[in-house]
């Protein structure tokens, strides 16, 4: 013990300095936009790699079972569409029908798929990291999605790395709807666990069952609609009593998430702002100063 002290008396100036020093970058970096940002680039970049390395290594070693359950999807999809596909031709009498409606379904869609290189799963504020940014042609208010349903939004991109606001996030709010019903309303987490969510602002007068599927509106300029958000659990009224607070099993495993594709909304934003300009067109003007 006396060494120890004798050693932090001898050398405590170099103590005082670095701590001084520590406190100068906090203060720097805090308080000041451009340090800020710049340290919020390189953090994230170093970060970004370390988490694919990370990512990689997870990814190698769960690789046989991966690989095995693709297999399985793949079968059972591959005779889900030659079933549809008889279907379709025996009674439409076009076999052409099913692929026409899928590429309209994508049109002016473009998909930028991405890996999951980290994320949390078991906090309010979860965050997902993709290695894909600004250099692949991602940028802030892009819907994510996998091929089980909705994943979330990106909230922030650098040039090869991009952070996405999952709907297991307290501050998600995607506007869904019930499929089949039109019913729509507000997507909201509540906490863990990690499955399950709630759709607030349902109409008084909906009409739907336990069972039905919520999916994306499309209203919004981030999501195209159809896109599978959950399943319907149970109904709950409202604080107020004025709506229905729907509980959902969200379609999207977060546990096991590694693939997504980001959505290009370029074609979203263009059809949000000619209907507001529409919109716009037909306020009634303001004749009072005439």
């Amino acid at each position: 013990m006396r060494n120890l002290l004798a050693f932090l008396a001898k050398y405590n100036h170099w103590f005082v300095f670095i701590l001084l020093e520590v406190i100068c970058f906090v203060l720097l970096f805090r308080f000041n936009n451009f340090q800020g940002s710049v340290y919020f680039s390189s953090a994230n970049a170093v970060a970004g790699k370390v988490y694919e390395y990370n990512s990689s290594v997870t990814t190698f070693f769960n690789m046989s079972q991966s690989n095995k359950k693709l297999s399985e999807r793949n079968l059972i999809l591959e005779q889900q569409v030659r079933a549809l596909t008889q279907y379709i031709a025996t009674h439409h009498g076009d076999s052409l029908a099913m692929e026409q409606c899928q590429k309209q379904a994508l049109a002016g869609f473009k998909l930028i798929p991405a890996k999951v290189i980290q994320s949390t799963i078991n906090r309010e504020d979860n965050l997902i990291t993709i290695d894909k940014g600004k250099a692949d042609g991602i940028h802030e208010d892009m819907g994510v999605a996998c091929g089980t349903g909705v994943v979330g939004v990106v909230y922030m991109a650098s040039d090869h790395y991009s952070i996405v606001l999952p709907v297991i996030n307290v501050n998600s709010n995607i506007s869904v709807m019930i499929r089949k019903r039109g019913y729509f309303g507000f997507l909201h987490w509540k906490g863990t666990p990690s499955d399950i969510a709630y759709v607030d602002d349902v109409p008084r007068h909906a009409r739907f069952a336990l069972g039905d599927y919520v999916v994306t509106n499309g209203y919004s300029s981030i999501f195209p609609p159809g896109i599978m958000v959950g399943k319907i659990l149970h109904v709950f009224n409202s604080s107020d009593g004025l709506s229905y607070r729907v509980q959902l099993r969200l379609s999207t495993d977060f546990g096991k998430l590694r693939h997504v594709c980001v959505i290009d909304n370029s074609a979203l934003k263009d059809k949000a702002l000619l209907l507001k300009a529409a919109q716009d067109s037909l306020k009634p003007r303001d004749t009072s100063k005439k």
